[in-house]
């Protein structure tokens, strides 16, 4: 049997060295420069906010999200977009495209903004429609308006121009029941609209509306009962000084639009005067 070594065994222990240790990688600068650059542009946000007026801040919008047509034979001139300003609404076209102030887009129209020239050819702007609401509802001191007529006018305003909406009230109607004779508060409202109209020019439209009735009645009397009371009103306000070339349209519209949700209800009879739009 051999001899027997008491040397101890050499042991060889390999140390593996690994990049992106600790402080050594960089892999943690790009996210906190990319923080950082976030962080920038947000304090920049908010002193543009803040160092800015709204007008400003809206012509930024636009020039990032433009919503003015641009038409390249606008203008009339030999730039780069066939005139000398890219924005069309400021200058008249030549051959008809684009979009002027004189002649809007179906947009802005749809916008209710204004769909009208602001001076010349007879044109009123979507201010003077402001004007004559103020007038009508006594926000202004030329007029002094009772709170019983204020009781039965609102008025909107539309793609079709300013509505002017006189409707019943439980207490106090504007016909006798049944029939196209005007009350004195019908009367008085018409005197109240003559007397502002003669702030603009625009043609007016008269429609007439009314309630449902009962379905056991033979033959329904709505259509001729809301036609009647328009053409009441009509005469009424031509009566009251408003000129009869002015009238544009008269209708009735029977029980087909109803304002509210009984279809019974007074609320649903009421007159309509639509100052129009000038096309």
């Amino acid at each position: 049997m051999g001899a027997q070594s008491n040397a101890a065994p050499i042991i060889i222990k390999k140390k593996r060295v690994s990049g992106g240790d600790g402080h050594h990688g960089g892999a943690w600068k790009v996210a906190y420069a990319d923080f950082v650059t976030a962080m920038m542009a947000f304090f920049m946000l908010m002193w543009l906010l803040n160092a800015t007026t709204e007008q400003q801040r809206k012509g930024l919008a636009d020039y990032f999200s433009p919503t003015i047509p641009v038409n390249p034979v606008s203008g009339g001139g030999d730039g780069a977009f066939g005139g000398n300003n890219m924005f069309s609404e400021e200058t008249l076209v030549m051959d008809g495209a684009g979009a002027t102030n004189r002649h809007p887009t179906k947009a802005k129209e749809a916008r209710g903004s204004t769909g009208v020239a602001a001076k010349g050819g007879g044109d009123h702007s979507s201010e003077e429609f402001s004007t004559l609401e103020a007038h009508l509802l006594g926000r202004t001191g030329e007029s002094v308006v009772s709170e019983k007529l204020l009781k039965h006018i609102i008025t909107r305003v539309t793609d079709e121009g300013l509505v002017i909406e006189m409707f019943d009230t439980e207490d106090q109607p504007l016909f006798d029941s049944q029939t196209d004779k005007p009350t004195e508060m019908m009367r008085a409202l018409a005197l109240l609209v003559t007397r502002s109209a003669d702030l603009v020019t625009n043609a007016v439209a008269v429609e007439g509306h009314v309630r449902s009735e009962p379905l056991v009645l033979a033959s329904n009397p709505t259509w001729d009962l809301s036609t009647s009371r328009a053409q009441v009103v009509r005469q009424l306000l031509q009566n009251k000084g408003m000129a009869g070339g002015r009238f544009d349209r008269i209708a009735g519209h029977a029980d087909r639009e109803l304002m509210a949700e009984n279809p019974m209800a007074v609320r649903n009879n009421r007159i309509e005067i639509i100052f129009l739009r000038t096309p």
